[in-house]
């Protein structure tokens, strides 16, 4: 009887260590990741507002040196989307003598899924060109979408909002 009651303890002592084990290694998992996802959005907020005052801001006297300087910071559809957008650009920014400087005036992170995040941005177009006197502030909201790419977090695509 006594074999039966000391098996029995065991059985139980073994199955509520198996419960106890698997309640922390959840949590060391939850954790981890939660500091995975903590450590991406600073990493994607910081590449994110770093990315957007160089895409969003041209100058007709530079232009192309400012399209180039903009490339590093973009990916997949959003950088042939890019492309496009400042080529058919170009021509009128250099006949209106157009300068757009963009201020990030304030961020946030929105959403993180793994090697995705959605950034808010509070963005400033601050614009001068030939058509206006004196210079004129654009208030834009932008949603930015980065992905990781090699290691380094890279606008995939960006909406106003």
């Amino acid at each position: 009887m006594r074999a039966l009651y000391s098996r029995r303890g065991t059985l139980v002592l073994a199955v509520v260590v198996l419960v106890v084990a698997a309640a922390v290694g959840g949590l060391w998992l939850r954790t981890g990741s939660g500091a995975r996802g903590e450590a991406d959005s600073r990493a994607a907020l910081t590449a994110g507002t770093a990315a957007a005052p160089v895409i969003f801001s041209y100058d007709y006297r530079t232009f192309d040196t400012g399209v180039a300087k903009a490339k590093p910071y973009l990916t997949g559809t959003f950088a042939k989307e890019y492309a496009d957008t400042t080529a058919s650009l170009k021509a009128t920014a250099t006949q209106e003598q157009a300068v757009v400087q963009a201020q990030v005036s304030a961020a946030s992170v929105v959403e993180v899924a793994g090697d995705h995040v959605d950034l808010l941005l509070y963005l400033n177009q601050y614009r001068r060109n030939t058509n206006i006197s004196g210079e004129k502030v654009d208030q834009n909201r932008v949603v930015l979408t980065l992905v990781r790419v090699s290691g380094e977090w890279k606008v995939s695509a960006a909406s106003a909002i």
